[in-house]
């Protein structure tokens, strides 16, 4: 899906964007027959400049595949409820840059279990037209019951998950082209104490870039 984001785009009108995608969610669907890897994306800041990575990983043993990374200027604001401005540009752009075929994609952020159901992960799963599975570590919006998340309207919205050895609670909800059921179970895969072993992997990598940038900003100064 072709997302058109106007330049000088303003929270009310990012807002109202968000109101407009989210029908077009699908919380439906389970993984490609042929799945040939999970992605996994992550995004930090520098010297205003956003640096996104994306992380291709085996379906069967989580081993890295690809790395690619992106540099995009910082243009939007951190407002919570609206990452997806802020960020998605360059996730997108590095999540592209894999040439991955076949693969569903993790995304450090929300899903559905947002204000307006349209998180990070549902504007990176549309634009993608990708299975898209959103995973956050705290609570945006809703009410915890057992393992689920619901909204004031009833409607579940995301899984509860506790990370082994950890004890630390993380959130998966749809992004898109995906259940909720078969989204958990996807993530239970590759659970480890840190979280998913694909945004693990891309929090490490887009940790370490951001450093690297850092000592060669500091050694030219």
């Amino acid at each position: 899906m072709r997302i058109r984001v106007p330049p000088q785009l303003t929270p009310k009108e990012a807002i109202q964007l968000q109101l407009r995608l989210a029908p077009f969610v699908q919380a439906a669907g389970g993984l490609p027959r042929d799945l040939a890897a999970i992605v996994g994306c992550d995004a930090t800041y520098i010297d205003r400049k956003t640096v996104a990575a994306a992380v291709s990983v085996d379906p069967d043993d989580l081993s890295v595949r690809r790395v690619r990374f992106i540099e995009a200027s910082t243009t939007f604001p951190y407002i919570p409820g609206l990452l997806a401005f802020r960020e998605a540009g360059a996730v997108l752009r590095a999540v592209r840059a894999l040439r991955q075929s076949s693969y569903v994609c993790l995304v450090d952020g929300h899903g559905l279990a947002h204000p307006r159901r349209c998180g990070l992960a549902c504007f990176v799963g549309l634009a993608l037209d990708r299975p898209t599975i959103g995973v956050a570590k705290s609570l945006l919006c809703g009410t915890v019951r057992g393992n689920q998340v619901v909204d004031e309207d009833g409607r579940v919205t995301a899984e509860v998950m506790t990370l082994p050895d950890n004890g630390k609670t993380i959130y998966v909800s749809v992004g898109h082209r995906i259940s909720l059921h078969n989204a958990a179970q996807l993530v239970r895969r590759c659970l480890t104490p840190q979280g998913p072993s694909p945004l693990r992997l891309a929090h490490a990598e887009v940790t370490k870039r951001k450093w690297q940038i850092k000592r060669s900003n500091q050694a030219s100064s």
